[in-house]
């Protein structure tokens, strides 16, 4: 079974976000997760749905700030163990080439 999270955690602040969505990003670590940022969030992996729910909720609580915004979309492969690389490789087959453009 595998478990696949989108997840975006920011402060809702002016200016710069990077060094709280770092941090946010760290806290990933203490949690046996696999994950990647991108530029709209963080991809997350882990064997099941409770640990994405934990290790999303440090990463939330991780964040300083008076208001802090956290988007979490999960899906919660339970009778197969298919990986968010996996997903894109479908994509990129029926696409006929890598899913990326450069402008």
């Amino acid at each position: 079974m595998t478990a696949i999270a989108m997840l975006s955690v920011a402060p809702v602040i002016e200016g710069s976000m990077a060094e709280e969505v770092a941090t946010a990003v760290a806290a990933l670590d203490d949690f046996d997760v696999s994950y990647e940022t991108n530029p709209m969030g963080t991809v997350i992996e882990a064997d099941d749905a409770e640990t994405l729910f934990a290790a999303a909720a440090a990463a939330h609580e991780a964040v300083d700030g008076d208001r802090v915004s956290t988007v979490l979309k999960i899906d919660d492969k339970r009778t197969s163990d298919g990986t968010a690389a996996e997903k894109v490789d479908a994509v990129e087959e029926h696409l006929g080439r890598e899913a990326k453009r450069e402008r």
